[in-house]
């Protein structure tokens, strides 16, 4: 946990969230007292080891608490081929960095985001994922 520890420690807490795609992830930052996402640059990679390279940067520029992966599914629950990545993706972020990583259901997220006017689909989703969680502390 960041910052010293004690009443109020846990509204401090910082997430970083990711909308998890096999060349572009987007990126948000957010904190539980605010409740709120802000969208940062989507990485852009077409290798995992360029993707990490890029996540290790962002996670020691906002030193977060905890990670929030987004999980695609079909609509109606069901498991598809990139809900199998995303989940591969949250396991290598916690076995990386050693990080507590929360899987959150993100379906429609992108959908959300265009429809919001996101000028970054990719960002936007992972703003509406972490927005999603933080309503869930």
């Amino acid at each position: 946990m960041s910052g010293p520890a004690g009443p109020g420690a846990a509204t401090q807490q910082t997430f970083l969230a990711f909308d998890f795609g096999a060349r572009r992830t987007g990126v948000a930052v957010g904190t539980r007292l605010l409740g709120t996402a802000s969208p940062q640059s989507t990485i852009r990679a077409d290798s995992a080891d360029a993707r990490f390279a890029q996540v290790a940067e962002r996670i020691r520029e906002w030193q977060p608490d905890a990670l929030v992966v987004g999980v695609p599914l079909h609509p109606d629950g069901a498991a598809h081929e990139n809900t199998v990545r995303a989940l591969k993706f949250a396991r290598q972020l916690r076995g990386r960095f050693g990080l507590p990583v929360h899987e959150v259901d993100e379906r429609y997220s992108t959908t959300a985001a265009l429809e919001e006017g996101a000028r970054d689909a990719d960002a936007g989703a992972a703003c509406i994922i972490l927005e999603q969680f933080l309503r869930s502390l």
